[in-house]
C-alpha cells in the first residue's frame, strides 16, 4: 500500500506573493454573512405619493392594514411617527431596511410644530446607539439611526414652501436629506426642469445642506464616473411610483396608464425612479458613513460637552416660516429636556443627601466603637 502523502501548502501565485490580497474577499463573505442595516425616513404632505414610492424601490408592501383618514380627522391631527422593518434577501444578501414613515406630516391647518416629533425620534436613535455604545454589551448593537431623509416635495407649486425650507433647516445637521419631487407625471418635461432649477435656486439661498453624491474616483471606470455625473445633474429626482403592472408594447411594465399613453415607472426618459433607486443603492454604504462621522459624532461631541445632560429633543430654538408672502410668523420650536434636566439634577442633589446621611452614620458608629473600648478597657484594669 502506498503510504498517503500529507497535505502539502502550496503557493499558486508567483514567488513573493503572501496571500493579504485576500482580505478583501474575507471582509465580503463576513458582510455577506451578518447582514446590512439601513434606516429611510420618508417625509412630505399626504397625498405625495410617499407609501407607493417606497413599495416600488423595493418591491415589497410595507403598509398592507393603512387605513387613510378623511378630511375630518386630518384637522388635529398630529404627526405620528411609524417605522416599519422589513427583511429582504437578494442572491444570498439579506438587508434589514427600516423604513420611518412620518403620517400628519403638513396635514393640520396650524403646522408650527409638526415637525418637533420627527426631529425627537431622530435624536432618540442617536441617543439610542450612544447609550449602546457605551454598555458593556456592544457585540449586537442594533443600528437604527436614520440614514437618509427622502423630503417629498409638491410638484403643485411654484418650488419650496415655508414649511419645506423651515423643516429642511432644522434636520440638515441631522440627517442626509435627499430632495425628491412627488408625482412628476403631472409636469411637461420643461416645467419639470424649471421646477428643479428653482428648488436647487432656493435650496442654496436658504443655506439648506442636502446629501451631495461622491465625487468619483480617478481611477474608477468611465461608466461610474458617468453614471455619477447624470445622479448629480438630477437631483432634486423627479418621480414617479406604481404598483400596478400594465401591458406596454407587448410587455408587462409597472407604470400608470392615461388616455394619452403610460407613463413607465423604470423608463428614464419618463422620470428619475432608476436614478433615485441607483443612487439609493449605490451609495448606501456612503450614507451610513456620513450619518456615522458626521451627524453622530457632532450629537456625540455636543452630548459629552453638556456634561452627560440628555439632549434628546433638541431642537433650535425660533426658526423663521413665512405662512403666506407678506407676514412672516417666527416658528418658536422649544427644548423639551428641561424637565429631564430638572430631574436628573434632582437625583444628584438625593444622591449627595444619601452619601452625607452614610457618612454622618459611619461617624457615630465609629465614635461609639471608641467608646467602648476606652470604657472596657478601665474595667479591666480596676478589676
Amino acid at each position: 500500500m502506498s503510504k498517503q502523502q500529507p497535505t502539502q501548502f502550496i503557493n499558486p501565485e508567483t514567488p513573493g506573493y503572501v496571500g493579504f490580497a485576500n482580505l478583501p474577499n474575507q471582509v465580503h463573505r463576513k458582510s455577506v454573512k451578518k447582514g446590512f442595516e439601513f434606516t429611510l425616513m420618508v417625509v412630505g404632505e399626504s397625498g405625495l405619493g410617499k407609501s407607493t414610492l417606497i413599495n416600488s424601490l423595493f418591491l415589497t408592501d410595507l403598509y398592507p392594514e393603512r387605513v387613510i383618514p378623511g378630511a375630518a380627522e386630518k384637522i388635529e391631527r398630529t404627526v405620528q411617527i411609524e417605522a416599519s422593518t422589513v427583511e429582504i434577501e437578494e442572491r444570498g444578501v439579506k438587508l434589514r431596511l427600516t423604513v420611518v414613515d412620518t403620517p400628519g406630516y403638513g396635514d393640520a391647518i396650524n403646522c408650527r410644530d409638526c415637525f418637533k416629533t420627527i426631529i425627537s425620534y431622530i435624536d432618540e436613535q442617536f441617543e439610542r446607539y450612544l447609550h449602546d455604545e457605551s454598555g458593556l454589551n456592544r457585540r449586537h448593537i442594533i443600528d437604527n439611526r436614520v440614514h437618509c431623509c427622502f423630503y417629498f416635495i409638491s410638484p403643485f407649486g411654484h418650488g419650496l414652501k415655508p414649511l419645506d425650507v423651515a423643516f429642511m433647516k432644522a434636520i440638515h445637521n441631522k440627517v442626509n436629506i435627499v430632495p425628491v419631487i412627488a408625482k412628476a407625471d403631472t409636469l411637461t418635461l420643461k416645467e419639470r426642469e424649471r421646477l428643479k432649477k428653482r428648488i436647487l435656486d432656493e435650496i442654496e439661498e436658504h443655506n439648506i445642506k442636502i446629501y451631495h453624491l461622491p465625487d468619483a474616483e480617478s481611477d474608477e471606470d468611465e461608466d461610474f464616473k458617468e453614471q455619477t455625473r447624470l445622479l448629480k445633474a438630477s437631483i432634486p429626482f423627479s418621480v414617479v411610483g406604481s404598483n400596478q403592472l400594465i401591458e406596454a408594447k407587448g410587455k408587462k411594465v409597472r407604470g400608470r396608464l392615461y388616455p394619452w399613453g403610460v407613463v413607465e415607472v423604470e423608463n428614464p426618459e419618463h422620470n428619475d425612479f432608476l436614478k433615485l433607486r441607483t443612487m439609493l443603492i449605490t451609495h448606501m454604504q456612503d450614507l451610513q458613513e456620513v450619518t456615522q462621522d458626521l451627524h453622530y459624532e457632532n450629537f456625540r461631541s455636543e452630548r459629552l460637552k453638556r456634561g452627560g445632560r440628555s439632549s434628546s429633543h433638541c431642537a433650535p430654538s425660533s426658526v423663521l416660516v413665512t405662512l403666506s408672502h407678506d407676514v412672516p410668523l417666527p416658528l418658536k420650536v422649544e427644548n423639551e429636556d428641561m424637565n429631564k434636566d430638572q430631574i436628573l439634577l434632582e437625583k444628584e442633589a438625593e444622591l449627595r443627601r444619601m452619601q452625607e446621611m452614610i457618612a454622618r452614620m459611619q461617624a457615630q458608629m465609629q465614635m461609639q466603637m471608641q467608646g467602648g473600648d476606652g470604657d472596657g478597657g478601665a474595667l479591666g484594669h480596676h478589676v
